[in-house]
């Protein structure tokens, strides 16, 4: 029996150390790439240009993100990405929460067929009502504004069905009790149903804010002016050589995107975890 236990013991150990190695080779790769932009940042043009290339220069050029701050607009472009992402994110999440609720917890006549219908909408490009929307917004005079580029994404398929699953694994004693107590639907929502959804509901937000935040295709159609502009497109200008900069530049200016979801991601991260685990366990 010992002998058993010992050689259970050093398979287990094995397997661990096999799949440690396997995360620690899967972490390298996905960060080798970062940590070279990260470099690539504080080098010197010669040093970009060196080859074979090297990872760290001999001298620290933090002059590379003054002046890639400075070639473009980026203060105005920063202002624009916060403005529609968490004015996005949190229209988004209420209209969510919202249609969510109303599915898992109202009785109403074709619920059932009108969610598989909401489902099927998934299936849809996006790109599909790209034109639509347009045309929309432009007789609205909302083309080149924060509402065109916020308000025709504010309904998340997505969100609702994420949402509407955890209400529905909610002890229905919950639901019950609020209504004895007297709340309607909407404090039941708010004060039940939203507060035991927290880790659902970061994982959500972190999710909306990423796709938000990236989005490059649609603020580009709906915005004509420079002021306008969001990070991403902004980067898109300066990578077309609108702002003559080089690729030092260009990386310490991607890293001006890339740096806000990173603080929301590990700021958000205790919250992502809960989410994965809830959804392990009621899954």
């Amino acid at each position: 029996m010992v002998d058993v236990h010992k050689k259970r013991s050093a398979s287990w150990y094995l397997g661990r150390a096999g799949s440690h190695l396997i995360l620690i080779l899967a972490s390298l790769f996905i960060g080798i790439p970062f940590l070279w932009m990260v470099t690539t940042s504080i080098k010197s043009p010669a040093e970009v240009a060196i080859f074979p290339p090297i990872w760290w220069p001999e001298t620290i050029r933090w002059d590379n993100f003054a002046k890639a701050w400075s070639l473009a607009p980026f203060g105005r472009f920063y202002i624009n990405s916060i403005i529609t992402a968490t004015t996005g994110v949190f229209l988004e999440v209420s209209i969510a929460a919202l249609s969510a609720y109303a599915f898992a917890r109202i009785r109403f006549k074709y619920r059932d067929i009108m969610f598989l219908l909401m489902l099927a909408a998934m299936m849809i490009p996006s790109q599909v009502a790209l034109i639509p929307n347009y045309v929309v917004l432009k007789h609205l005079k909302w083309i080149n504004t924060y509402q065109g580029i916020v308000i025709p994404h504010v309904s998340s398929v997505f969100g609702a069905f994420l949402l509407r699953q955890y209400f529905l694994s909610v002890p229905a004693a919950l639901y019950d009790a609020a209504e004895l107590d007297g709340l309607g639907h909407f404090k039941t929502m708010v004060y039940i149903a939203l507060p035991l959804a927290r880790p659902v509901l970061g994982t959500l937000v972190l999710y909306l804010f990423l796709a938000k935040w990236n989005s490059y295709l649609w603020p580009l159609i709906v915005t004509n002016t420079q002021n306008m502009r969001t990070l991403p497109v902004g980067l898109a200008m300066v990578r077309t050589a609108e702002y003559a900069i080089g690729p030092e530049h260009l990386m310490a200016a991607s890293l001006f995107v890339l740096v806000p979801p990173l603080i929301v991601y590990f700021l958000a991260q205790k919250q992502l975890i809960e989410g994965i685990a809830a959804g392990a366990v009621k899954g």
